[in-house]
């Protein structure tokens, strides 16, 4: 098992250090990271735990997972290697497509 947690469905008013001080009942914790959400600066309802050992870690799991925290049930299990995002063709402006004879321009040349 790594050392790195999934730690899920938490409430949205936890925050990096409540999630270190629950975490640390298990052990070590190295780091306790809540993601935020960049536009409205609120939690995400999720976040990361990294304790300091394999046993640690395996330990937090079996305690927490399922826990009640701030009236939710929790979800911890060990972290996945992050996967690349695939392409998603967002990033505004562009072509608009082609609209039929005259490439876009109304039939105009």
């Amino acid at each position: 098992m790594g050392k790195k947690l999934y730690v899920g469905n938490l409430p949205f008013s936890a925050n990096d250090d409540s999630l270190n001080e629950i975490f640390s009942q298990a052990g070590t914790v190295e780091s306790a990271k809540i993601i935020m959400d960049r536009d409205t600066g609120r939690s995400k309802g999720f976040g990361f735990v990294e304790m300091s050992s394999d046993q640690e870690a395996a330990d937090a799991v079996q305690k927490f997972n399922g826990a009640d925290y701030g009236g939710r049930s929790m979800t911890v299990a060990e972290a996945r290697p992050m996967t690349p995002r695939e392409d998603r063709g967002g990033g505004g402006g562009g072509s608009r497509g082609d609209r039929g004879a005259g490439g876009g321009r109304g039939g105009r040349w």
